[in-house]
This record gives C-alpha cells, structure tokens and sequence, in this order.
C-alpha cells in the first residue's frame, strides 16, 4: 500500500470517529479500538470536547482507583471519594474552567485494576455509563474508552 493510500485511509478513521463521537445517541462506555486512543483523541478535540485521560496502572484497590479518577480529571475539593460523588462530578461539568460540546475519558491501563478490584472496577464503569445516559438527555455526548488488553469484560461493547 502506498503512503498516500495509508494517509487517506488514517484521515477516513479519524473522520469516522469524528462522526460517531458526535452521535450522543450512542455515547457510553466502550472498549478502546484497536487502533488507538490517538485518534479518538484527535476526532474528539475536532469536535470541541474535554478530553481526559486516566491512568490507572498504579491503582490497586477502590481509593486509588478514585484517586486517579479525581487528580486526572481534576475534580473540585469537594469530591467526598465515593460512588455517589464521582456520578455527582461525571453528571455536572460545571466545575470545569469552560465549557465544552461534549467529553472523552480514556481509562488507560485498567488490566491492573480490574485483576485486583474487579466488583470495584464495574462499579465504576457502571458509574461512567450512568453520567453518560444523564448527558445523554440533554443532548451531549459523554465517551468513555476502557484501555484493557485482556477480554474480561464481555459486556462491554466495541466502537463500530
């Protein structure tokens, strides 16, 4: 294949995710495509959403899953470190310096994390699901991208 048909078929990809991430419809929480979390992030700054990227590879147990959650995303200091306010801060954005048209949160690394606190680790992503069916009714898109390269996770869906 040759450099300009790889070129064009990179700038197809990055449209294509352009166009699924603007279809709030089918915002939720997915697994990381094959071909990577560059482009998502590229589709999504073209779109004008709030990109975030979580690394969990240190996380071992429910608070520092939540801890890299909040220092990530930079949760305000009222974040009480629970289920109910990370749904209080996924489902009210108001805390961010501005607006956006939509948000991405790549969870990076979760192999770890979802090996060592597994009903931990599904509880957050239900979490996650939950703010994006909130934003979902008015209109905006919520993305979250799990990065895991084993499949222990059948449930959750891939991006298409």
């Amino acid at each position: 294949m040759s450099q300009a048909t790889n070129e064009r078929n990179e700038e197809r990809n990055e449209g294509r995710y352009e166009t699924i991430l603007a279809s709030v419809k089918h915002a939720g929480v997915y697994h990381m495509p094959l071909d990577g979390e560059a482009r998502l992030i590229a589709a999504a700054e073209s779109n004008g959403f709030a990109v975030f990227r979580v690394n969990l590879a240190q996380a071992r147990d429910k608070d520092e899953l939540l801890e890299a959650i909040s220092q990530a995303m930079k949760f305000p200091d009222w974040f009480g470190r629970n289920w109910d306010a990370l749904l209080d801060c996924l489902a009210d954005f108001s805390w961010l310096p501005a607006p956006a048209d939509g948000y991405l949160v790549i969870l990076e690394h979760c192999d770890g994390i979802h090996g060592r606190a597994e009903s931990d680790f599904v509880h957050t992503l239900q979490v996650f699901e939950t703010a994006a069916n909130e934003w979902r009714e008015q209109g905006v898109a919520l993305w979250c991208f799990v990065d895991m390269q084993a499949d222990g996770l059948n449930w959750l869906s891939d991006i298409s």
